[in-house]
């Protein structure tokens, strides 16, 4: 398969407030963004354990990425500052594991960001383009 012909595998988790409703209001606006996302709506991106980043690549995700509210908007109040912690530290994680920065995003988007969020899963699709498909590495612990 060429890289031209190449569409990745992204899992995106997505906080049911604000970017979730996000993505369905780029659906229902008919915006366009690439087909690479798989969606998983999780009641807030601070619920997001880190294990299950590393679970989508081990079964076989190209990309991951995790939008959460803006600061300051989180209907759990400060559920967007512990993703944001836990995010960055994961970051530097999955470098020690040898998985490329760009496969990995964090980010925000609200319920009124459609666009927005075409443009993130747009700009991850391209990124991860660049870099190929996802090759576990064989000497990894399952």
């Amino acid at each position: 398969m060429s890289s031209a012909d190449f569409q990745p595998k992204i899992v995106g988790f997505l906080c049911n407030w604000c970017s979730y409703a996000g993505a369905d209001l780029a659906g229902t606006s008919r915006t366009k963004y690439e087909p690479s996302i798989r969606i998983i709506r999780v009641m807030c991106s601070g619920r997001v354990d880190p294990t299950f980043v590393l679970e989508a690549f081990n079964r076989g995700a190209d990309g991951v990425c995790v939008i959460g509210c803006h600061f300051g908007d989180c209907h759990y109040l400060e559920g967007n500052y512990k993703a944001a912690r836990r995010m960055e530290l994961l970051k530097n994680m999955l470098k020690q594991f040898g998985i490329e920065e760009g496969r990995f995003r964090f980010d925000m988007a609200s319920a009124s960001e459609g666009d927005r969020f075409a443009q993130i899963v747009n700009e991850m699709t391209e990124e991860v383009k660049k870099l190929g498909p996802y090759v576990k590495y064989e000497g990894a612990i399952s």
